[in-house]
């Protein structure tokens, strides 16, 4: 799950180094925590939270599969 969201990022932003996905697993679901440059942050959410949604849902298709479940927040 990791490197799905790294991947999606990195193309959707302007500073792909400044990248970090940092994984926290639980028994039954992960956390996946975004974060990025400020001035990509804008990038990430899109009007009205759309690509962020779009992302979260990509994300809960594929743990699902795994029969596990997974969130991606975005860290300032």
């Amino acid at each position: 799950m990791k490197d799905l969201v790294l991947y999606i990022a990195k193309a959707l932003v302007d500073n792909p180094d400044q990248v970090e996905v940092k994984e926290i697993a639980g028994e039954k679901a992960t956390v996946l925590e975004l974060k990025v440059a400020d001035g990509d942050r804008g990038k990430i959410i899109g009007k009205e939270g759309r690509i962020i949604k779009a992302i979260r849902i990509i994300v809960n298709s594929a743990s699902a599969k795994l029969d596990k479940r997974a969130t991606v927040e975005i860290v300032e």
